[in-house]
């Protein structure tokens, strides 16, 4: 049997993912939770095969999830949701160490294909959203650019990225500085809006 953990903290799509995978003979629900923080403790005490994770999750998001399994499940492969498709996602989801990503309005039956393929250690991505990603650009700003933006964007300073990244707060200011610039924005917040719009964040 492959063990599945849902992560989804939509209550009735959640619902209707265990209902829909309680049918397939190989696949066994064995914990459900509404956010990344539960689905971590879950991960750590009942070790499953496959973690089914939503990328937006209310507390932290599918890719930080995604990256804490390997390290305390690390024989569970995740295989993200999403319901937005940005193009970015793509790239984003194999850097978070997952196995795959599915549109949330993809056929039914090709979760439980992709959850044994991922299962066995086979990599699944919606085509859709893989020609996508061929098509967008990788992101213009450095690895510290976009993490600086990525910590501005969940409201921090520039004092406590700094803080957070170990380094000085006029360097980082120059991050998000050059991050502005890069991007073509006309100032942080909508560097951000760049950003997120394009799925670097």
């Amino acid at each position: 049997m492959i063990k599945v953990l849902i992560v989804e903290d939509m209550r009735m799509l959640r619902a209707a993912l265990v209902t829909l995978l309680r049918q397939e003979p190989d696949i066994e629900v064995i914990s459900e939770v509404a956010s990344g923080k539960e689905a971590i403790t879950q991960a750590r005490r009942q070790t499953p095969d496959v973690a089914i994770v939503d990328i937006n999750l209310p507390d932290i998001d599918g890719f930080a999830v995604s990256e804490a399994l390997l390290t305390v499940a690390p024989n569970c492969h995740t295989l993200m949701l999403t319901s937005i498709g940005r193009p970015g996602d793509v790239q984003r989801t194999l850097d978070a160490g997952a196995f795959g990503l599915l549109e949330k309005d993809a056929d039914p039956t090709r979760l439980a294909e992709a959850i044994r393929k991922v299962d066995s250690g086979q990599q699944v991505i919606d085509v859709q959203l893989a020609l996508s990603a061929l098509k967008t650009p990788h992101p213009p700003l450095s690895p510290r650019e976009l993490e600086a933006l990525r910590l501005a964007s969940e409201g921090e300073g520039p004092a406590q990225i700094a803080a957070r990244l170990f380094l000085s707060t006029g360097t980082v200011r120059n991050y998000l500085a050059n991050a502005v610039t890069k991007l073509g924005a006309r100032n942080r917040l909508d560097a951000i809006r760049i950003a997120r719009s394009s799925g670097w964040l």
